[in-house]
């Protein structure tokens, strides 16, 4: 399966290590999910969680997400955007992983903000996931192989 992670996402999994967020990326290191992303997804990732109030919240230190940043990049399957479709969103950067999802195929768009992305997502008949449903959706695929 491969999944586009919101960078809603990728926060929540800085901050908490514990939750579905971070299974996804536990998920990804273990091979169980590819993770897509475009390098402009990648460069939002790393300057919302290099934000102070972000690094504060996950209890290290810059150096320590740097290292978390990192481990995503080294996650991720590189989408090279083809197409833009472009202005389909209210917010430009939510368009950035629209794209990322539409242009690798993905499976389902991981996000927080499911109506951020509706009804643009139903168009290319992209699933919206809330992480929780994502670490269900694979649970199923993976009990199924």
């Amino acid at each position: 399966m491969k999944f586009v992670l919101d960078t809603d996402v990728i926060v929540a999994a800085l901050r908490s290590p514990q939750g579905a967020s971070a299974g996804l990326l536990n998920a990804a290191e273990a091979g169980r999910v590819s993770l897509l992303a475009t390098v402009s997804l990648c460069v939002e990732y790393e300057a919302v969680c290099t934000r102070a109030d972000h690094i504060r919240a996950s209890g290290g230190t810059r150096a320590d997400v740097e290292v978390f940043l990192a481990m995503i990049v080294d996650l991720v399957e590189p989408v090279q955007p083809w197409f833009l479709w472009r202005p389909r969103l209210r917010d430009a950067g939510d368009e950035l992983v629209l794209e990322a999802a539409v242009n690798g195929q993905a499976d389902g768009l991981v996000t927080f903000n499911r109506q951020d992305y509706l009804p643009a997502a139903e168009t290319f008949g992209l699933p919206i996931l809330l992480p929780r449903e994502a670490m269900r959706t694979l649970r199923e695929f993976w009990r199924r192989q």
